[in-house]
């Protein structure tokens, strides 16, 4: 499995605000049936690397379709074979690191 964080955004659309478009895109991730978590700067996904990018080709044409004039699409991908990846394992991970 690998993991994905997406920020998909929308320009030229008129208004400085884009949560009609962010809720679009987190319409099409639900639908998707991966696991995903919201964050306040994009959305985090698991699944199959070849999922991923397909979801992530979906999510950057949505906007368009809103009738965004441009779309700006950043991609992380962390796609580890050794071992399952888990949105928390991840934080807690880190975390455990930190303790005093």
């Amino acid at each position: 499995m690998a993991m994905m964080e997406i920020s998909v955004v929308p320009l030229g659309t008129g208004t400085p605000g884009v949560s009609p478009y962010v809720a679009g895109c987190l319409q099409k991730v639900q639908s998707s049936g991966l696991e995903h978590q919201l964050t306040a700067m994009g959305t985090i996904v698991i699944g199959e690397i070849n999922e991923l990018l397909r979801l992530a080709e979906e999510l950057h044409q949505l906007p368009f379709e809103m009738g965004a004039q441009r779309v700006v699409t950043t991609i992380k991908l962390d796609d580890r074979r050794d071992k399952p990846l888990s949105i928390n394992g991840k934080v807690k991970s880190v975390q455990e690191k930190c303790q005093p």
